[in-house]
């Protein structure tokens, strides 16, 4: 490949990469047609993108994007996976595929430029999304709130009831 090809690839490979700050490098050369197309139609509807690239070209173009954190595993097949909703769903998809397709195997990632072991990348896939996070922040924030308005409510109602019997009581 003459170095003016190599060049147009590497920038089409930064071009793709684009501002992505959280990647995963897989090994899925194993994969026979009919699973590798299943995987990536798969990856797409959950809009995370797969590209298999040379080790070499791929190195140049994240170096030149900064994610230098990627090249202890740029090493035998690699294809760089990225995308979805966050960097836990990429993980949780790449991790639930690689224990369904036992061909499939997750060399490492980076996140915000911090290099992630297999072993990293699987136990964030077990870990809460950026939602869930949200989710259970905003239920402690309006925890004491709500436990307050129950207790308020709790006597209220219960001397509205109360009262509705002895109206009740007067009608009879």
């Amino acid at each position: 490949m003459s170095k003016a090809i190599k060049e147009m690839v590497v920038s089409d490979i930064q071009s793709r990469l684009a501002g992505t700050r959280d990647m995963l490098v897989i090994d899925a050369a194993k994969l026979d047609a009919v699973d590798t197309n299943r995987f990536r139609l798969a990856l797409r509807e959950r809009k995370i993108t797969m590209l298999s690239v040379r080790n070499s070209l791929a190195r140049r173009a994240l170096n030149d994007e900064g994610l230098t954190a990627l090249d202890p595993y740029l090493v035998g097949p690699s294809t760089l996976v990225w995308g979805g909703e966050d960097v836990v769903d990429l993980s949780r998809e790449i991790a639930k595929w690689a224990k369904d397709l036992k061909e499939i195997e997750i060399k490492g990632g980076a996140v915000e430029g911090t290099s992630l072991t297999s072993e990293d990348v699987d136990s964030l896939s077990k870990s809460p999304s950026r939602e869930e996070l949200i989710g259970q922040i905003v239920g402690l924030a309006l925890s004491p709130g709500a436990k307050l308005s129950a207790a308020l409510l709790g006597a209220g109602g219960e001397l509205g009831g109360q009262l509705q019997s002895i109206v009740d009581k007067d009608d009879d």
